[in-house]
Protein backbone atom coordinates (compact mmCIF):
# COMPACT_ATOMS: atom_id res chain seq x y z
CA UNK A 1 0.00 0.00 0.00
CA UNK A 2 2.68 2.63 0.55
CA UNK A 3 4.72 1.64 -2.87
CA UNK A 4 1.31 2.35 -4.42
CA UNK A 5 0.97 6.02 -2.31
CA UNK A 6 4.97 6.81 -3.54
CA UNK A 7 4.30 5.30 -6.84
CA UNK A 8 4.03 8.69 -9.09
CA UNK A 9 0.64 7.65 -11.19
CA UNK A 10 0.19 10.19 -14.42
CA UNK A 11 -2.44 13.20 -13.71
CA UNK A 12 -4.33 11.38 -16.19
CA UNK A 13 -4.89 7.42 -14.74
CA UNK A 14 -8.40 8.38 -15.29
CA UNK A 15 -7.76 8.33 -19.26
CA UNK A 16 -6.68 4.61 -18.23
CA UNK A 17 -9.87 4.10 -16.26
CA UNK A 18 -11.63 5.20 -19.16
CA UNK A 19 -10.11 3.39 -21.52
CA UNK A 20 -9.71 0.06 -20.21
CA UNK A 21 -13.49 0.50 -19.53
CA UNK A 22 -13.93 0.96 -23.13
CA UNK A 23 -12.16 -1.77 -24.26
CA UNK A 24 -14.09 -3.96 -22.44
CA UNK A 25 -17.36 -2.72 -23.59
CA UNK A 26 -16.04 -3.34 -26.77
CA UNK A 27 -15.14 -6.66 -26.31
CA UNK A 28 -18.05 -7.16 -24.25
CA UNK A 29 -20.53 -9.08 -26.75
CA UNK A 30 -17.42 -10.62 -28.57
CA UNK A 31 -15.10 -12.57 -26.41
CA UNK A 32 -15.42 -12.96 -22.33
CA UNK A 33 -11.83 -13.58 -21.31
CA UNK A 34 -10.94 -10.65 -23.69
CA UNK A 35 -12.98 -8.42 -21.90
CA UNK A 36 -12.84 -9.69 -18.12
CA UNK A 37 -8.92 -8.91 -19.43
CA UNK A 38 -9.85 -5.31 -19.50
CA UNK A 39 -11.73 -4.78 -16.51
CA UNK A 40 -9.11 -6.31 -14.49
CA UNK A 41 -6.19 -3.51 -15.68
CA UNK A 42 -8.93 -0.94 -15.22
CA UNK A 43 -9.33 -2.00 -12.10
CA UNK A 44 -5.73 -1.81 -11.03
CA UNK A 45 -5.87 1.51 -12.09
CA UNK A 46 -9.12 1.95 -9.93
CA UNK A 47 -7.02 0.59 -7.14
CA UNK A 48 -3.97 2.77 -7.64
CA UNK A 49 -5.69 5.82 -8.01
CA UNK A 50 -7.65 5.22 -5.26
CA UNK A 51 -4.70 4.68 -2.98
CA UNK A 52 -3.31 7.08 -4.32
CA UNK A 53 -5.56 9.84 -3.17
CA UNK A 54 -6.02 8.30 -0.10
CA UNK A 55 -9.89 7.79 -0.64
CA UNK A 56 -12.52 5.23 0.89
CA UNK A 57 -13.44 3.38 -2.50
CA UNK A 58 -17.17 5.36 -3.67
CA UNK A 59 -20.15 3.68 -4.85
CA UNK A 60 -23.90 3.84 -5.01
CA UNK A 61 -25.58 2.62 -1.88
CA UNK A 62 -27.13 -0.46 -4.02
CA UNK A 63 -23.96 -2.03 -3.82
CA UNK A 64 -23.90 -3.19 -0.10
CA UNK A 65 -26.11 -5.40 -1.26
CA UNK A 66 -23.95 -7.19 -3.23
CA UNK A 67 -21.13 -6.86 -0.83
CA UNK A 68 -23.39 -8.85 1.47
CA UNK A 69 -24.29 -11.06 -1.12
CA UNK A 70 -20.70 -11.64 -1.95
CA UNK A 71 -20.31 -12.92 1.33
CA UNK A 72 -22.39 -14.95 1.91
CA UNK A 73 -21.79 -16.57 -1.36
CA UNK A 74 -17.66 -17.22 0.01
CA UNK A 75 -19.17 -18.38 3.44
CA UNK A 76 -21.58 -20.26 1.68
CA UNK A 77 -18.13 -22.35 -0.61
CA UNK A 78 -16.47 -22.76 2.35
CA UNK A 79 -19.40 -24.84 3.82
CA UNK A 80 -20.58 -26.41 0.52
CA UNK A 81 -20.93 -30.21 -0.74
CA UNK A 82 -17.61 -29.70 -2.60
CA UNK A 83 -15.91 -26.70 -1.10
CA UNK A 84 -13.03 -26.95 -3.89
CA UNK A 85 -15.58 -26.60 -6.69
CA UNK A 86 -17.64 -23.58 -4.64
CA UNK A 87 -14.44 -21.78 -4.07
CA UNK A 88 -13.63 -21.89 -7.93
CA UNK A 89 -17.52 -20.61 -8.94
CA UNK A 90 -17.25 -18.05 -6.18
CA UNK A 91 -14.45 -15.70 -7.84
CA UNK A 92 -17.10 -13.97 -10.08
CA UNK A 93 -18.26 -12.34 -7.53
CA UNK A 94 -15.27 -9.95 -8.03
CA UNK A 95 -17.16 -8.99 -10.98
CA UNK A 96 -19.19 -7.11 -8.83
CA UNK A 97 -16.33 -4.30 -8.63
CA UNK A 98 -17.14 -2.93 -11.76
CA UNK A 99 -19.88 -1.07 -10.24
CA UNK A 100 -17.30 1.15 -8.01
CA UNK A 101 -14.74 1.34 -11.00
CA UNK A 102 -17.59 2.50 -13.15
CA UNK A 103 -19.02 5.14 -10.68
CA UNK A 104 -15.68 6.82 -9.78
CA UNK A 105 -13.39 6.02 -12.86
CA UNK A 106 -14.75 8.52 -15.35
CA UNK A 107 -13.88 12.26 -15.74
CA UNK A 108 -16.41 13.71 -17.67
CA UNK A 109 -20.00 12.95 -18.96
CA UNK A 110 -18.02 13.01 -23.07
CA UNK A 111 -16.13 10.44 -21.60
CA UNK A 112 -19.44 7.76 -20.85
CA UNK A 113 -20.28 8.75 -23.79
CA UNK A 114 -17.55 7.47 -25.79
CA UNK A 115 -17.59 4.33 -23.52
CA UNK A 116 -21.28 3.84 -24.53
CA UNK A 117 -20.20 4.18 -27.89
CA UNK A 118 -17.45 1.24 -27.44
CA UNK A 119 -20.70 -0.84 -26.24
CA UNK A 120 -22.69 -0.03 -29.31
CA UNK A 121 -19.49 -1.24 -32.01
CA UNK A 122 -19.26 -4.14 -30.13
CA UNK A 123 -23.40 -4.53 -30.50
CA UNK A 124 -22.98 -4.07 -34.21
CA UNK A 125 -20.05 -6.45 -34.78
CA UNK A 126 -22.10 -9.29 -32.90
CA UNK A 127 -25.38 -8.64 -34.93
CA UNK A 128 -23.43 -8.24 -37.75
CA UNK A 129 -21.87 -11.75 -37.15
CA UNK A 130 -24.63 -13.45 -36.59
CA UNK A 131 -26.83 -12.44 -39.55
CA UNK A 132 -23.68 -13.61 -41.77
CA UNK A 133 -23.24 -16.90 -40.07
CA UNK A 134 -26.83 -17.37 -40.00
CA UNK A 135 -27.34 -16.65 -44.06
CA UNK A 136 -24.00 -18.51 -45.09
CA UNK A 137 -23.16 -21.11 -42.18
CA UNK A 138 -26.54 -22.01 -40.05
CA UNK A 139 -27.82 -25.23 -40.60
CA UNK A 140 -31.69 -25.57 -40.15
CA UNK A 141 -33.54 -24.25 -37.49
CA UNK A 142 -30.15 -23.78 -35.67
CA UNK A 143 -30.10 -21.54 -32.35
CA UNK A 144 -27.72 -18.56 -32.82
CA UNK A 145 -24.93 -18.55 -30.76
CA UNK A 146 -23.15 -14.79 -32.02
CA UNK A 147 -19.64 -14.97 -30.64
CA UNK A 148 -20.94 -16.15 -27.42
CA UNK A 149 -20.40 -19.80 -26.09
CA UNK A 150 -24.18 -20.37 -25.97
CA UNK A 151 -27.46 -18.84 -27.02
CA UNK A 152 -29.17 -18.17 -24.04
CA UNK A 153 -26.03 -15.63 -23.20
CA UNK A 154 -26.21 -14.47 -26.90
CA UNK A 155 -29.89 -13.51 -26.26
CA UNK A 156 -29.48 -12.29 -22.62
CA UNK A 157 -26.62 -9.65 -24.03
CA UNK A 158 -28.86 -8.33 -26.91
CA UNK A 159 -31.14 -8.36 -24.70
CA UNK A 160 -29.98 -5.54 -22.44
CA UNK A 161 -28.35 -3.91 -24.90
CA UNK A 162 -31.53 -3.59 -26.74
CA UNK A 163 -32.91 -1.84 -23.69
CA UNK A 164 -30.16 0.74 -23.69
CA UNK A 165 -30.53 0.83 -27.14
CA UNK A 166 -34.34 2.04 -27.20
CA UNK A 167 -34.02 4.22 -24.20
CA UNK A 168 -30.72 6.31 -26.05
CA UNK A 169 -32.94 6.47 -29.36
CA UNK A 170 -36.42 7.98 -27.70
CA UNK A 171 -34.97 9.99 -24.57
CA UNK A 172 -31.82 11.65 -26.35
CA UNK A 173 -31.99 14.54 -28.16
CA UNK A 174 -28.31 13.94 -29.75
CA UNK A 175 -28.00 12.86 -33.10
CA UNK A 176 -25.98 9.45 -32.73
CA UNK A 177 -29.61 8.66 -31.48
CA UNK A 178 -30.17 7.74 -34.81
CA UNK A 179 -27.39 4.43 -34.43
CA UNK A 180 -28.92 3.26 -31.54
CA UNK A 181 -31.91 3.29 -32.57
CA UNK A 182 -30.99 1.44 -35.94
CA UNK A 183 -29.06 -1.31 -33.67
CA UNK A 184 -31.94 -1.74 -31.70
CA UNK A 185 -33.87 -2.73 -34.82
CA UNK A 186 -31.21 -4.74 -36.60
CA UNK A 187 -30.74 -6.51 -32.53
CA UNK A 188 -34.23 -7.99 -33.20
CA UNK A 189 -32.79 -10.17 -35.79
CA UNK A 190 -30.31 -12.42 -33.64
CA UNK A 191 -32.30 -12.24 -30.42
CA UNK A 192 -34.93 -13.96 -32.16
CA UNK A 193 -32.54 -16.69 -34.02
CA UNK A 194 -31.31 -17.39 -30.55
CA UNK A 195 -35.20 -19.14 -30.03
CA UNK A 196 -34.36 -18.01 -26.33
CA UNK A 197 -37.58 -17.53 -24.85
CA UNK A 198 -36.80 -16.23 -21.93
CA UNK A 199 -34.88 -13.59 -23.44
CA UNK A 200 -38.22 -12.38 -26.20
CA UNK A 201 -40.49 -12.24 -22.51
CA UNK A 202 -37.79 -9.90 -20.86
CA UNK A 203 -37.26 -7.33 -24.12
CA UNK A 204 -41.03 -7.61 -24.29
CA UNK A 205 -41.80 -6.54 -20.80
CA UNK A 206 -38.19 -3.71 -21.52
CA UNK A 207 -40.01 -2.39 -24.41
CA UNK A 208 -43.26 -1.79 -23.01
CA UNK A 209 -41.90 -0.08 -19.94
CA UNK A 210 -39.53 2.46 -22.11
CA UNK A 211 -42.49 2.83 -24.21
CA UNK A 212 -44.76 3.58 -21.23
CA UNK A 213 -42.47 6.01 -19.69
CA UNK A 214 -41.79 7.79 -23.36
CA UNK A 215 -45.30 8.38 -24.69
CA UNK A 216 -48.06 5.53 -23.66
CA UNK A 217 -49.87 6.37 -26.75
CA UNK A 218 -46.92 4.43 -28.29
CA UNK A 219 -47.94 0.99 -27.12
CA UNK A 220 -50.47 0.44 -29.35
CA UNK A 221 -47.74 -0.21 -31.94
CA UNK A 222 -46.42 -3.31 -30.09
CA UNK A 223 -49.45 -5.72 -31.51
CA UNK A 224 -48.57 -4.41 -34.50
CA UNK A 225 -44.62 -5.29 -34.37
CA UNK A 226 -46.27 -8.56 -32.75
CA UNK A 227 -48.20 -8.83 -35.99
CA UNK A 228 -45.32 -8.21 -38.00
CA UNK A 229 -43.08 -10.92 -36.36
CA UNK A 230 -45.42 -13.46 -36.63
CA UNK A 231 -45.78 -12.43 -41.01
CA UNK A 232 -42.09 -12.02 -41.26
CA UNK A 233 -40.91 -15.53 -39.13
CA UNK A 234 -40.03 -18.69 -40.16
CA UNK A 235 -42.59 -20.92 -39.02
CA UNK A 236 -39.97 -22.77 -36.17
CA UNK A 237 -39.62 -19.30 -35.13
CA UNK A 238 -42.91 -18.87 -34.65
CA UNK A 239 -44.09 -22.56 -33.33
CA UNK A 240 -41.11 -21.91 -30.62
CA UNK A 241 -43.10 -18.27 -29.47
CA UNK A 242 -47.05 -20.41 -29.27
CA UNK A 243 -44.80 -22.51 -27.13
CA UNK A 244 -44.06 -20.10 -24.58
CA UNK A 245 -48.14 -20.96 -23.60
CA UNK A 246 -47.97 -24.95 -24.15
CA UNK A 247 -47.86 -26.59 -20.51
CA UNK A 248 -46.77 -29.38 -23.00
CA UNK A 249 -43.60 -28.71 -24.23
CA UNK A 250 -41.12 -30.34 -22.89
CA UNK A 251 -39.01 -27.51 -21.48
CA UNK A 252 -41.92 -26.09 -19.83
CA UNK A 253 -42.15 -29.08 -18.04
CA UNK A 254 -38.78 -29.22 -17.22
CA UNK A 255 -39.04 -25.79 -15.69
CA UNK A 256 -42.03 -26.78 -12.87
CA UNK A 257 -39.92 -29.68 -12.21
CA UNK A 258 -36.38 -27.86 -10.97
CA UNK A 259 -39.23 -25.42 -9.18
CA UNK A 260 -40.24 -28.17 -6.85
CA UNK A 261 -36.73 -29.47 -6.53
CA UNK A 262 -35.29 -25.91 -6.16
CA UNK A 263 -38.28 -25.34 -3.10
CA UNK A 264 -37.18 -28.99 -1.76
CA UNK A 265 -32.99 -28.62 -2.28
CA UNK A 266 -33.89 -24.84 -0.09
CA UNK A 267 -35.66 -26.42 2.85
CA UNK A 268 -32.82 -28.83 3.13
CA UNK A 269 -30.18 -25.68 2.87
CA UNK A 270 -31.78 -23.00 4.16
CA UNK A 271 -28.92 -20.93 5.58
CA UNK A 272 -25.54 -21.24 3.54
CA UNK A 273 -26.95 -23.78 0.37
CA UNK A 274 -25.64 -26.16 -1.29
CA UNK A 275 -22.56 -23.98 -2.11
CA UNK A 276 -21.64 -22.18 -5.41
CA UNK A 277 -22.47 -24.31 -8.79
CA UNK A 278 -23.28 -27.55 -6.98
CA UNK A 279 -26.97 -27.73 -7.05
CA UNK A 280 -27.23 -29.47 -10.15
CA UNK A 281 -24.75 -32.25 -8.19
CA UNK A 282 -27.40 -32.40 -5.30
CA UNK A 283 -30.98 -32.56 -7.44
CA UNK A 284 -29.36 -35.55 -8.72
CA UNK A 285 -30.56 -37.94 -5.53
CA UNK A 286 -33.69 -39.04 -6.90
CA UNK A 287 -35.86 -37.58 -3.87
CA UNK A 288 -35.81 -34.60 -5.53
CA UNK A 289 -37.98 -35.58 -8.45
CA UNK A 290 -36.40 -34.92 -11.55
CA UNK A 291 -37.16 -36.60 -14.57
CA UNK A 292 -33.69 -38.08 -16.36
CA UNK A 293 -33.61 -35.96 -18.90
CA UNK A 294 -33.69 -32.96 -16.86
CA UNK A 295 -30.94 -33.92 -14.46
CA UNK A 296 -29.07 -33.52 -17.65
CA UNK A 297 -28.60 -29.42 -17.06
CA UNK A 298 -26.42 -27.18 -14.82
CA UNK A 299 -28.94 -24.95 -12.97
CA UNK A 300 -32.62 -24.55 -12.02
CA UNK A 301 -33.77 -22.05 -14.50
CA UNK A 302 -34.47 -19.51 -11.84
CA UNK A 303 -32.63 -16.69 -10.48
CA UNK A 304 -34.99 -16.43 -6.64
CA UNK A 305 -34.66 -20.32 -6.21
CA UNK A 306 -31.26 -21.06 -7.62
CA UNK A 307 -29.48 -18.09 -5.59
CA UNK A 308 -31.74 -19.61 -2.43
CA UNK A 309 -30.60 -23.38 -2.99
CA UNK A 310 -26.97 -22.99 -4.08
CA UNK A 311 -25.97 -19.65 -1.10
CA UNK A 312 -29.17 -20.29 1.06
CA UNK A 313 -31.94 -17.40 1.87
CA UNK A 314 -29.84 -15.07 3.65
CA UNK A 315 -27.98 -14.84 0.40
CA UNK A 316 -30.86 -14.13 -1.65
CA UNK A 317 -32.62 -11.71 0.90
CA UNK A 318 -29.19 -10.12 0.27
CA UNK A 319 -29.75 -9.83 -3.78
CA UNK A 320 -33.13 -8.75 -3.49
CA UNK A 321 -32.08 -6.35 -1.38
CA UNK A 322 -29.87 -5.25 -3.32
CA UNK A 323 -32.33 -5.13 -6.79
CA UNK A 324 -34.92 -3.56 -4.84
CA UNK A 325 -32.50 -0.67 -3.70
CA UNK A 326 -31.11 -0.72 -7.06
CA UNK A 327 -34.52 -0.04 -8.68
CA UNK A 328 -36.26 3.08 -5.52
CA UNK A 329 -32.73 4.47 -6.72
CA UNK A 330 -33.37 4.57 -10.31
CA UNK A 331 -36.81 5.84 -9.52
CA UNK A 332 -35.80 8.75 -7.52
CA UNK A 333 -33.06 9.67 -10.44
CA UNK A 334 -36.12 8.99 -13.26
CA UNK A 335 -38.41 11.66 -11.14
CA UNK A 336 -35.99 14.04 -11.10
CA UNK A 337 -36.03 14.12 -15.21
CA UNK A 338 -32.57 15.26 -16.03
CA UNK A 339 -32.04 15.18 -19.27
CA UNK A 340 -28.91 14.11 -19.11
CA UNK A 341 -29.58 11.47 -16.97
CA UNK A 342 -32.91 10.57 -18.11
CA UNK A 343 -32.18 8.24 -21.42
CA UNK A 344 -29.60 6.15 -18.97
CA UNK A 345 -31.75 6.12 -16.01
CA UNK A 346 -34.69 4.68 -18.29
CA UNK A 347 -32.38 2.58 -20.08
CA UNK A 348 -31.47 0.90 -16.39
CA UNK A 349 -34.70 0.80 -15.20
CA UNK A 350 -35.30 -1.37 -18.71
CA UNK A 351 -32.30 -3.46 -18.44
CA UNK A 352 -33.37 -4.41 -14.78
CA UNK A 353 -36.98 -5.23 -15.70
CA UNK A 354 -35.82 -7.44 -18.65
CA UNK A 355 -33.15 -9.46 -16.33
CA UNK A 356 -35.82 -10.05 -13.78
CA UNK A 357 -38.06 -10.94 -16.15
CA UNK A 358 -35.89 -13.49 -17.98
CA UNK A 359 -34.86 -14.73 -14.79
CA UNK A 360 -37.89 -16.03 -14.01
CA UNK A 361 -37.29 -19.09 -16.39
CA UNK A 362 -33.43 -19.16 -16.56
CA UNK A 363 -30.62 -18.45 -13.98
CA UNK A 364 -28.90 -15.11 -16.00
CA UNK A 365 -27.50 -13.91 -13.03
CA UNK A 366 -25.45 -16.61 -13.06
CA UNK A 367 -23.69 -15.80 -16.32
CA UNK A 368 -20.60 -13.75 -16.34
CA UNK A 369 -21.01 -12.08 -19.17
CA UNK A 370 -24.80 -11.01 -18.16
CA UNK A 371 -24.24 -9.58 -14.87
CA UNK A 372 -21.08 -7.42 -15.60
CA UNK A 373 -22.94 -5.94 -18.60
CA UNK A 374 -26.26 -5.83 -16.40
CA UNK A 375 -24.37 -4.19 -13.57
CA UNK A 376 -22.49 -1.63 -16.08
CA UNK A 377 -25.87 -0.50 -17.43
CA UNK A 378 -27.66 -0.10 -14.02
CA UNK A 379 -24.16 1.74 -12.29
CA UNK A 380 -23.65 4.91 -15.31
CA UNK A 381 -26.61 6.51 -14.55
CA UNK A 382 -25.36 6.92 -10.79
CA UNK A 383 -22.09 7.65 -12.20
CA UNK A 384 -23.32 11.14 -14.25
CA UNK A 385 -24.82 12.00 -11.24
CA UNK A 386 -22.17 11.54 -9.27
CA UNK A 387 -20.31 13.77 -11.78
CA UNK A 388 -22.79 16.81 -11.83
CA UNK A 389 -22.50 16.24 -7.53
CA UNK A 390 -18.69 16.70 -7.95
CA UNK A 391 -19.13 19.24 -10.13
CA UNK A 392 -21.70 21.54 -8.16
CA UNK A 393 -19.92 20.88 -4.90
CA UNK A 394 -16.58 22.56 -6.75
CA UNK A 395 -18.14 25.61 -7.83
CA UNK A 396 -19.40 26.30 -4.30
CA UNK A 397 -16.21 25.64 -3.08
CA UNK A 398 -14.22 28.06 -5.63
CA UNK A 399 -16.83 30.73 -4.85
CA UNK A 400 -16.42 30.23 -0.94
CA UNK A 401 -13.11 30.97 -2.15
CA UNK A 402 -12.88 33.59 -3.75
Amino acid sequence: MKFLQRFELPKDISFYIWGFISLYLLFSMISISISVLFLFLAFLCWLAQTIKRRQKPLFPGFFWGLIVYAVFTVLSSFFSVDPEVSLKASRDVSLFLIVPIVYSGFSSEKDLKKANFALLASAYISILYSIFYFIFQAVPEERITGFMGHYMTQAGLLCLFCSVALSIFLFSKEKSRYLWGAGFILALVPTALTLTRSAWVGLAIAVVLILLLYKPKTLIIIPLVIGLFFLVSPQYIKQRAFDIFSLKDITNIHRIEYLKAGIQIIRDYPLLGTGPDMADDVFQDPKYGLSDQARDNVHLHNNITQIAAERGIPALVAWLVFMAWAFLSLLKLLIQRNPAILPLTVAALAAMSALVTAGLFEYNFGDSEITVLFLYIITIPFTLAHMKNVKIQEKRDSSLRH
